[in-house]
């Protein structure tokens, strides 16, 4: 049995799915729920208040920051009022922020969407849900989108 569940969301329709399963668990289990989303880094030069063409990377930042906060503030809001919900914003990378958020919240269970791009791609594009898989010390609950009949 889980009593503090650590769930990610992104917006997308695997972490839609990730947070129902989450609260469901939670439900069960009559767990704490903490609901997280991570704000990514500009990569390479484009860090730091003025990019690598000069521009003031200002505005766009402080956009990306206000759409995950809405993310996370609108998967808050789907949370039953029954159970005993938290959010965290963080910034950085997705699975390091999730695994360092694990170890400080002292969660046992973390769920996550994942958009199922398969090894190959996941090689070459990097996978957030399978860096926390491999990297995290407690369990991991990795929920698939849902995916159309042919």
């Amino acid at each position: 049995m889980f009593l503090n569940i650590l769930v990610a969301v992104d917006g997308s329709p695997a972490s839609d799915r990730a947070l129902q399963e989450a609260i469901d668990l939670a439900r069960a289990s009559n767990a704490r729920l903490t609901v997280m989303t991570v704000v990514p880094d500009l990569p390479g030069p484009a860090l730091g208040p003025a990019g690598a063409a000069g521009f003031d990377l200002t505005p766009m930042i402080r956009e990306t920051e206000r759409e995950y906060t809405a993310v996370l503030r609108a998967a808050v809001e789907r949370v039953p009022a029954e159970i005993h919900a938290s959010e965290v914003l963080a910034h950085g990378r997705p699975a390091s922020s999730i695994v360092k958020q694990v170890k400080e919240g002292h969660h046992d269970l973390v769920v996550m969407g994942s958009r199922g791009r398969g090894d190959v791609r996941s090689l070459l594009l990097g996978s957030e849900s399978h860096a926390v898989l491999n990297t995290c010390r407690v369990a991991v609950l990795i929920v698939h989108a849902e995916t159309r009949p042919d």
